[in-house]
């Protein structure tokens, strides 16, 4: 969406035609500023890497969200061994997410969230159609049924399973484009393994175990989690049970 920029920029715009009608400035000149204005503070913002969640989105603060999001509590969240988690984040995070960033967002963050369309700048969308075309072929020499092509998504610190997409209906190019469109992996309650995921009442989605994961921001068609792709992109561990969605 387009930054908003304040109004006495205008001013500033036009000071020198104000103080001395003499001065003559360029035509459209208060566009061009204005322009020149909105690019700069979308490139400043577009190079932070560690930005807020509720600079793109008002979070909802609910007591409690419809079935069947599973609520929990501030509990979940205290200080552990490491942040408000026992363990960092894994060593080597799938699709090349930067573990640093993972671990901040992860263990010592409530509210922050890695820089809008991170997915981008990792490898995610490349290896998921790769993956999707790899299981096609497979199933054409198979000489099997298509089947729809899921995403497991494991905790960044525990490697327990926490979201499988797609699910509840809509299509892998239903899923990307949805979390391309909003700017993070965004999933829908038929895709949360509520054994391990909770919501607390301010919105905030974690896991069982004190991840951060991101935020549950409700829209017409019901809750959507809105998530850090460093929160999931862990590797499953040994022994890892991928429950059910619902």
């Amino acid at each position: 969406s387009r930054v908003a920029f304040p109004r006495y920029h205008i001013h500033f715009a036009i000071l020198p035609q104000l103080i001395s009608p003499s001065w003559k400035i360029p035509r459209n000149s208060v566009f061009v500023s204005l322009y020149i204005y909105n690019l700069h503070k979308y490139y400043k913002q577009r190079a932070k890497p560690y930005t807020m969640h509720r600079n793109f989105h008002t979070v909802r603060r609910s007591s409690s969200f419809p079935s069947p999001c599973v609520m929990g509590g501030e509990s979940i969240m205290t200080r552990k061994k490491h942040g408000t988690s026992n363990t960092p984040v894994q060593t080597n995070l799938r699709w090349g997410c930067d573990r640093d960033l993972a671990d901040r967002i992860c263990n010592f963050n409530r509210h922050g969230a890695e820089s809008y369309c991170y997915l981008f700048k990792t490898s995610f969308l490349k290896d998921t159609r790769e993956g999707q075309l790899q299981q096609q072929q497979e199933e054409k020499n198979e000489n099997s049924e298509q089947t729809q092509y899921e995403i497991t998504f494991y905790d960044s610190n525990t490697g327990k399973p926490l979201f499988i997409a797609p699910r509840g209906g809509r299509t892998l190019d239903q899923f990307l484009k949805e979390s391309i469109d909003h700017g993070w992996p965004s999933f829908r309650d038929e895709e949360v393994i509520w054994e391990n995921v909770r919501c607390l009442p301010n919105g905030e989605a974690v896991s069982v175990d004190g991840t951060h994961l991101g935020h549950n921001l409700p829209d017409r068609k019901g809750s959507r989690y809105c998530i850090n792709l460093v929160s999931v992109a862990g590797s499953p561990t040994i022994g890892a049970n991928v429950g059910s969605s619902a």
